[in-house]
């Protein structure tokens, strides 16, 4: 009887736990696409203003809205969130901003600590109706064509501003690290500017590639950024981008993540 009672009990916590952590997700989206969205209204008028003043509305107006999706993790205990590193970037030189991309809220992350931030955007993006106007008005840049993407990060560090590009190209599909694209090593050499590597950890496959949006996972994800290696501006592309996954090999290879990315590389 007793053991019965327990089973019952034990029963009602975890469907109870289940509800809750559904809850939690499907609030944070919620907001998520609500600031998003409300930020849109704000920023289509706004592409009107001149381009100096657009940017930093738009830079500051995301920032805000990224910083409180991030409070409201926190407070929803959805994740524990360790990212008093991106503290150090503040008054900074500029850089190019180099991340491992486990996530679909990476970007996110680290724009809402940092307003000088220009994203490098996959054009579906620029033209999403979450993100576009806001974008737009942030000058952040399109990632096609090569050329002009490539021109315009160069623009913005020649401003001091700092150019956050994901070496991966796309989040993180295999254990350690996808191969690396030459974009960073590019940038970097032709501005004459170093390269500043970001080290992201987490526990949970929670919105990385394939996984599906509404999907619960097991909470509360434990999420982590932290500064990685600092590279100079490289002379060669070639054996820096080669240097650069290296380094992200090895950084990345007790990495909470490595755990999940190669149970799916198995067969």
């Amino acid at each position: 009887m007793l053991r019965a009672r327990t089973e019952s009990v034990n029963a009602l916590v975890i469907s109870l736990r289940q509800v809750t952590e559904t809850l939690i997700v499907f609030t944070s989206l919620s907001l998520l696409g609500l600031i998003c969205l409300s930020w849109t209204v704000v920023a289509i008028p706004m592409l009107l203003l001149p381009a100096k003043i657009g940017q930093r509305c738009g830079r500051l107006g995301i920032l805000i809205g990224f910083r409180l999706y991030v409070w409201s993790l926190r407070l929803m205990g959805g994740y524990r969130l360790d990212l008093r590193a991106l503290r150090e970037l503040r008054d900074g030189p500029a850089v190019v901003l180099a991340p491992n991309h486990p996530s679909l809220i990476d970007a996110l992350m680290i724009i809402a600590h940092e307003p000088r931030v220009a994203c490098v955007m996959k054009s579906a993006l620029m033209n999403n109706v979450f993100l576009g106007a806001g974008a737009r008005l942030a000058r952040y840049i399109r990632s096609d064509p090569p050329r002009r993407m490539i021109q315009a990060a160069i623009a913005e560090l020649d401003r001091g501003g700092i150019v956050l590009l994901f070496p991966e190209g796309t989040r993180t599909t295999r254990s350690p690290i996808n191969s690396l694209q030459a974009g960073v090593g590019i940038i970097a050499q032709q501005a004459g500017v170093p390269v500043q590597t970001l080290i992201i950890e987490t526990d949970s496959p929670y919105l990385s590639k394939g996984w599906h949006l509404f999907r619960r996972p097991a909470l509360p994800i434990s999420y982590r950024v932290r500064l990685g290696r600092r590279f100079e501006p490289p002379s060669d592309v070639r054996e820096f981008t080669a240097e650069l996954a290296r380094y992200f090999r090895h950084t990345l290879t007790k990495a909470p993540q490595q755990r999940w990315l190669q149970d799916r590389s198995e067969p």
